[in-house]
């Protein structure tokens, strides 16, 4: 780490756990700093629910995770990385603490207990003018859940099966079910939640209860450990902040939060940005945790001229043609309707007054319900920050009226007391809905419906841009480094929805249209799924993380046709549909031809999608802004959605080939993925020791008959030099390459007429000032070069 700079030359992510300790973690730091990399990015460190693969379920902010190793593991990691120069970078959740087990949440429990006059009331979001809190943890059948409620021995709890629940002083006496009804609480029905629900949550998760981290009392509360983490050590370096868009002012929380970390510390928001879009300027953060940069960075190796026929197929395949913006509207006013339902009625009863009180317009809850519904799914992104984003707001409101004009002079009042009173109530409301109606209207719900080609079907991507040309791509990457250059950039996290691998190769499904159609409409028909949408989304699935064994696949697909709500849920569940999608994947890898069909496919693509691979990881790495590693990806790693991306990683078998490479050893570019861990390590070495490569941007253009399979940029050239001293080359379109004949006489012109350029990958001397790339990309697919210091 730069002493100078809290801001890493790269990060890793690791995902504690009680299966990856801190003690673990320790072990790991030599491998690490081996490994280039500057800080090691956390996930969430706080006492979290027990068993918690993630950590973002906090349970008690003033207390390190017991399970990953507690205060005395948490020095020592911290020492650990110290002593080798690597910063820390901690994962915080301000929006949500976690309650599924109410007893090990001391907050919680007490509001359970005392109701309003709790000390910890204010700290919750929970609407107490509807009455007593509504807990949604029984059974289908309430009355009789209900039924089975005990007492502990004492009689001081209520218990539902492993549930537990205070009794409140002075309410006791009778029996479980009359003691129940003198609670500050009711315990109800889980599928009373979505529509009941009397406290705001995160999206439609009732475990996690929202927090009011605007109360300057609740932030000190919730940050008091972390920030004391932060003013002992220097090790911490910054904070990445886990979903800001569910704050009431996410502006004013990220100030609050800079005044406390000072003006040193890095500091990155988890914000999805549509295309286009950038963070408000008014917040003080270095940046976003980087899914616009994956969009961008995937989307350069898929080809564009593939869209045709894969739109094509899918209509034949589905019977519908749809475009995705459409599937998406739908999706959100569904899950507005449903599982969001009770936060989009609280925000209409904000606009039942807000209209009568301020503009003696009398509004019926029904038509507040249908306006704010329609607003809400009209957001072009995730939220507006008003007054900031006002655009948003705009094309919100026109979409709405679009959509329903009947609902005009609503939405003008409406939209008028938005901008008149941008912090208000309202505005608060609406913009944290917006933003859950979007996350789980299309991320959770459209992204698993619309398959016509799912690589494009990631958080932060846009599956109806069939690609991103090199122009775009150098156009954004000169803006992130213009505007923040600290900025993270990722390519795999823990919430993407396939690893970076598995887009790599599915991304070859775009310049093999025609095999793949041809293909998969004969699997489709050998063994059929029960909704056909699905069909595609399990095809390229099953061919992206090939092999994969069928308890994996089932454990997908079940999530998949959940989440996609079409003939089954997670709320009503299809015992039919489900055991016959639980069963596909055994069936299909017990037929023996077709399991050798798809492997022999697979073995097509593999080459191509390696390819691929290697070409992101060095866009990534040697680009503008500061790249993570998540956790095992320095190998080819070939994972679906959690909790398939939070499996165990071999890190002995990466410490191994890392020594091998140390040793001189230039890898084949196979299965095994050491090519992977060379590039990787490579660009995080040079990145760690050789800051002033990575600064300014400009693009460098082949020249000759494959020069658009080609993509590069030229980085090193400070505002004191302007000379480029760094070259980072990849690969695009492998498929057309080869089937053209390879390079010929295509050129890298590369900047500055300099001959003193040296390929690092494989150290060996660049020839001339204009290589040829058929030379150049001999052995690897993609090159790094580096003029001497």
């Amino acid at each position: 780490m730069d002493p100078t700079s809290s801001v890493p030359s790269s990060t890793y992510r690791l995902q504690f756990s009680k299966d990856l300790t801190f003690g673990d973690a320790v072990e790991l730091v030599g491998y690490l700093d081996a490994l280039g990399v500057g800080a090691l990015y956390a996930s969430p460190l706080l006492e979290s629910g027990s068993g918690s693969n993630h950590g973002y379920d906090v349970v008690d902010p003033a207390r390190v995770s017991a399970e990953r190793g507690g205060e005395e593991g948490r020095r020592a990691l911290t020492a650990a990385l110290r002593s080798h120069r690597l910063g820390m970078l901690i994962d915080i959740v301000p929006n949500h603490v976690g309650v599924e087990n109410a007893k090990v949440n001391p907050w919680w429990w007490d509001v359970l207990a005392n109701g309003r006059a709790s000390r910890y009331a204010r700290y919750f979001d929970i609407d107490w003018a509807a009455g007593p809190l509504l807990v949604p943890v029984l059974d289908a059948d309430e009355q009789q859940a209900l039924a089975e409620l005990t007492f502990s021995a004492e009689g001081t709890e209520l218990r539902y099966h492993e549930h537990v629940y205070p009794v409140a002083e002075g309410t006791g006496g009778g029996t479980p079910q009359e003691v129940h009804e003198r609670q500050h609480y009711r315990l109800v029905s889980w599928k009373r939640g979505a529509a009941e629900l009397t406290y705001r949550r995160f999206f439609d998760v009732s475990t996690l209860a929202a927090v009011r981290v605007e109360d300057p009392e609740v932030f000190e509360a919730t940050h008091r450990e972390v920030l004391r983490w932060v003013d002992e050590d220097d090790v911490v370096i910054g904070v990445r902040v886990d979903h800001p868009d569910g704050l009431s002012d996410p502006g004013a929380y990220l100030h609050r939060l800079r005044a406390a970390l000072g003006p040193r510390r890095w500091l990155l928001v988890e914000k999805i940005l549509g295309v286009g879009e950038e963070l408000p300027a008014s917040w003080p953060v270095d940046g976003t945790t980087g899914y616009d940069a994956l969009r961008q960075v995937g989307g350069v190796f898929i080809d564009p001229n593939g869209a045709g026929l894969l739109t094509q197929f899918a209509a034949e395949l589905t019977g519908v043609k749809e475009s995705a913006s459409a599937v998406g509207h739908r999706a959100r006013r569904e899950v507005a309707s449903t599982i969001l339902s009770s936060e989009v009625l609280r925000a209409a009863r904000e606009c039942v007054t807000v209209l009568e009180h301020c503009y003696a317009l009398t509004v019926p809850i029904d038509q507040a319900v249908s306006a704010v519904t329609e607003l809400l799914c009209g957001f072009p992104v995730y939220r507006s920050y008003l007054p900031e984003g006002r655009d948003a707001l705009d094309t919100a409101v026109t979409v709405a009226r679009a959509h329903r004009p009947d609902l005009a002079e609503i939405l003008a009042a409406t939209r008028a007391a938005l901008l008149a009173d941008p912090h208000g109530a309202l505005a608060t409301r609406l913009q944290q809905t917006s933003g859950m109606v979007m996350a789980k209207g299309v991320e959770d719900t459209a992204f698993y419906r619309w398959n016509r080609f799912v690589a494009l079907n990631e958080v932060g991507g846009d599956p109806t841009r069939f690609g991103v040309p090199p122009a775009e791509f150098h156009v954004t990457a000169l803006a992130r480094e213009a505007a923040r250059p600290a900025t993270m950039t990722t390519l795999s996290t823990h919430d993407t929805k396939r690893s970076e691998d598995v887009r790599a190769r599915l991304a070859v499904l775009s310049e093999v249209p025609g095999e793949w159609v041809d293909r998969m409409r004969r699997w489709a028909a050998r063994h059929p799924l029960p909704e056909r949408s699905l069909e595609l989304l399990a095809w390229q699935n099953l061919v992206g993380a090939w092999p994969i064994s069928a308890e994996r696949m089932a454990a997908y697909l079940t999530k998949a046709s959940k989440e996609a709500k079409l003939v089954t849920s997670h709320v009503e569940p299809v015992a039919e549909v489900d055991n016959a999608i639980a069963a596909w994947p055994g069936q299909v890898l017990g037929d023996a031809d077709l399991v050798a069909e798809i492997s022999a496919f697979v073995d097509r693509i593999a080459g191509p999608g390696w390819s691929n691979s290697l070409g992101q990881k060095i866009l990534q790495l040697a680009g503008p802004g500061v790249p993570d590693i998540y956790q095992g990806t320095e190998l080819f790693e070939y994972s679906l959605v959690d909790p398939d991306n939070r499996r165990p990683v071999d890190f002995a078998a990466r410490r191994t080939l890392l020594r091998r490479l140390d040793e001189g050893w230039l890898p084949p570019v196979d299965a095994e993925g050491a090519a992977k861990l060379l590039v990787t390590a490579s660009v995080a070495r040079l990145r760690r020791y050789r800051p002033e490569l990575f600064v300014g941007y400009r693009p460098v253009v082949a020249q000759g008959v494959a020069a658009h399979h080609a993509v590069a940029f030229a980085r090193g050239s400070g505002s004191s030099d302007r000379v480029s001293k760094l070259v980072a080359v990849a690969t695009r379109l492998p498929v057309g390459l080869a089937a053209r004949g390879g390079w010929g006489d295509t050129v890298l012109a590369l900047p500055g007429a300099a001959t003193d350029w040296h390929e690092i990958i494989t150290d060996t001397p660049v020839e001339g000032s204009t290589p040829q790339l058929s030379r150049l990309l001999a052995r690897y697919p993609v090159a790094l070069l580096v003029r001497p210091a």
